[in-house]
C-alpha cells in the first residue's frame, strides 16, 4: 500500500549520509541502577500523572498479548529474567507470540509519530502488544499522523491511519486469530473508547512532544537512532519517551512489556531487567535511571547557551 511515493524512505537515508557529532558534559556521572526507585531526581509531580495514564488506559501494553505464568520458582543464575517476590521467582512469556507467529519483522518497521498523538499512542500500544521493535520519527503537529513504513514482506508498505496500521500489524505479525480471544485486544481496537481515554491521558501530560522544544539542536533529526528499551505504559519511561519526542531524536523502542523475549534479551546483554534502558549510538553511552536520562538528554541535545 504505497500512499506516499519514495519519499519518506529517501528522508530515511538522507540522515545517514553525515551523522552529526556530539559530547557528553564533562561533568557527567553514570547513574546507579536502582529498579523501581523514587529518588530524589524523580519528579514526583510527574510520576503521578504517568501512574494515571498508566490506569486510564488499563495498563494496555504492559503484557504482551497471550501473556501467561511459566512458572513461579524460576531458577536463579540460569541468565534469562524472573520477577523476584519474596521466594517466588515468576518466569512469565506468551501463550500465542512465542513460535506461533510464521512472520516476524526482519528489517526495521518505521512509525513517523506525535508523543500527544492519541491515534499514535494507540498504534505504539499494539507494537507492544505484539512484541514489536521498531523506529520512531518524531513529527510536530499530528495532521496525516500516524504513518508507518514496512519494508518487510517483498515491498515498502506505507501506510496511514491508526485502524490501518493496526490491521496490518495484526495480519503480518499477528498469531492466528484462532489461537487467542480478540477481544483481550479491546482496550486498543474499541477506537472510540481508546481515542477518548488516550486524549485525557495526553493532556494530563500536558501534551508534551505535540510541538518541538524550542532549544532542540536543528540537526537533531539527523542523528543517529538512539536506542530505548521500554514499553509504552511503565511511568518510569513516559518521561524519557516524552524527552526524545520533544527533541524531534530517532529512536528505536524495544519493546519490553511482561512476557516479552526481549526482557531475556536484557538480562544477557546488562546482568538486569531495568527500563527504561537507553543506548546511544551517537555516544557510546548505555545507561538506567529515567530522570538521570532524561537530564542527559537535555544536556546533549540541546542549543546550550554559552
Amino acid at each position: 500500500m504505497n500512499v506516499f511515493g519514495p519519499k519518506l524512505i529517501l528522508n530515511l537515508f538522507e540522515r545517514q549520509s553525515q551523522w552529526p557529532k556530539v559530547k557528553i558534559p564533562s561533568d557527567f556521572i553514570l547513574p546507579e541502577p536502582r529498579p523501581l526507585t523514587i529518588t530524589k531526581s524523580t519528579d514526583l509531580g510527574g510520576f503521578v500523572t504517568s501512574s494515571l495514564v498508566l490506569a486510564l488506559r488499563l495498563a494496555t501494553g504492559a503484557f504482551v498479548l497471550g501473556w501467561k505464568v511459566d512458572t513461579l520458582f524460576a531458577p536463579e543464575n540460569d541468565g534469562r529474567y524472573a520477577l523476584q517476590l519474596g521466594p517466588l521467582r515468576i518466569r512469565d512469556s506468551s501463550s500465542v507470540l512465542d513460535g506461533a507467529i510464521t512472520s516476524r519483522p526482519t528489517k526495521r518497521i518505521v512509525l513517523f509519530d506525535n508523543e500527544s498523538c492519541p491515534r499514535c499512542k494507540r498504534v505504539r500500544e499494539m507494537m507492544n502488544l505484539l512484541d514489536l521493535t521498531y523506529e520512531c520519527i518524531p513529527c510536530f503537529g499530528d495532521n496525516g499522523l500516524p504513518r508507518l513504513l514496512d519494508p518487510n514482506n517483498n515491498g515498502n508498505d506505507e501506510i496511514s491511519g491508526d485502524d490501518n496500521i493496526i490491521t496490518h500489524l495484526l495480519e503480518q505479525y499477528g498469531p492466528p486469530t484462532s489461537s487467542y480471544d480478540w477481544k483481550a485486544l479491546w482496550p486498543v481496537t474499541f477506537r472510540t473508547f481508546a481515542l477518548a481515554t488516550s486524549q485525557l491521558a495526553i493532556t494530563l501530560r500536558g501534551n508534551t512532544g505535540r510541538l518541538q522544544q524550542l532549544n532542540a539542536r536543528p540537526d537533531n533529526t539527523k542523528m543517529k537512532p538512539i536506542e530505548l528499551w521500554a514499553y509504552e505504559c511503565s511511568p518510569f519511561v513516559r518521561p524519557v519517551k516524552e524527552k526524545l519526542a520533544s527533541l524531534g531524536l530517532p529512536h528505536i523502542l524495544v519493546s519490553c512489556s511482561r512476557g516479552s523475549e526481549n526482557r531475556d534479551r536484557m538480562v544477557a546483554k546488562t546482568g538486569r531487567f531495568q527500563v527504561p534502558y537507553l543506548v546511544d549510538a551517537n555516544t557510546g553511552i548505555e545507561m538506567f535511571e529515567g530522570p538521570e536520562i532524561v537530564e542527559y538528554l537535555e544536556a546533549v541535545y540541546t542549543m546550550q547557551v554559552i
